[in-house]
């Protein structure tokens, strides 16, 4: 199972790798909404460091919905995630393979791209920290729910639409948790809670989302 798992990670990965054109834009609309809001709002430090865990949330959230749509609608087209379902191999192996491999190519980025971008906000010390640990540990979460209403949508007319209506509201605790966390930095108090929470959500998430994945994608295919 390990060795399906890492076939199928390095198979979308590259397969991502020669479509740069889809994980970059996700990119420049991160980088374009959380640039953008500074120039909009003005210069006050105070304003700018109130409003950045929302602004980069918001940001990070927007540009990882971004990329759900083709999380498998390539493969359903071209008939591979058929062969994929055909295969002897688990379906949760295959489907958790596509999740990290997903998770890599749009939301590593967005986290790695953080730190330069909220210099912009005058972010520094405990909540430059937690903004980074905060999508390190949300990101993820975002990929498994989003990855749910991907399956559930897939193969659907209208199925961007129908995938925002669906995923926005459960992604709303995630937000919350995770503008929550950096303003606790910023104000100096204790956020272990923080982590904790984001901890068993992520635990829960990628425990049943494979699962619930597996057969939304099943019966899409049928």
């Amino acid at each position: 199972m390990l060795r399906v798992f890492g076939c199928v990670v390095r198979r979308d990965v590259l397969l991502a790798m020669r479509r740069r054109v889809d994980v970059f834009t996700a990119l420049a609309f991160f980088v374009l909404v959380v640039t953008l809001f500074p120039l909009g709002v003005g210069a006050d430090p105070k304003l700018l460091r109130t409003i950045a865990p929302g602004v980069v949330w918001v940001a990070a959230l927007l540009a990882s919905m971004l990329t759900l749509p083709r999380l498998f609608a390539g493969d359903h087209a071209d008939g591979s995630l058929d062969q994929m379902l055909l295969s002897a191999s688990p379906v949760g192996v295959i489907v958790a393979g596509k999740l990290v491999a997903h998770w890599l190519i749009s939301g590593l980025p967005l986290v790695a791209l953080s730190p330069l971008l909220a210099l912009q906000f005058d972010l520094a010390g405990d909540a430059l920290v937690a903004l980074v640990l905060s999508l390190a540990a949300g990101t993820p979460i975002l990929t498994l729910i989003g990855a749910i209403g991907a399956a559930l949508t897939l193969g659907l007319r209208a199925g961007g639409l129908l995938l925002a209506l669906l995923v926005l509201p459960l992604y709303v605790p995630v937000l919350v948790l995770g503008a929550g966390t950096v303003g606790a930095a910023a104000a100096g108090l204790d956020t272990s809670g923080y982590y904790m929470l984001f901890a068993a959500m992520l635990i829960a998430a990628a425990v049943l989302a494979p699962w619930a994945i597996s057969a939304a994608v099943r019966w899409a295919s049928e």
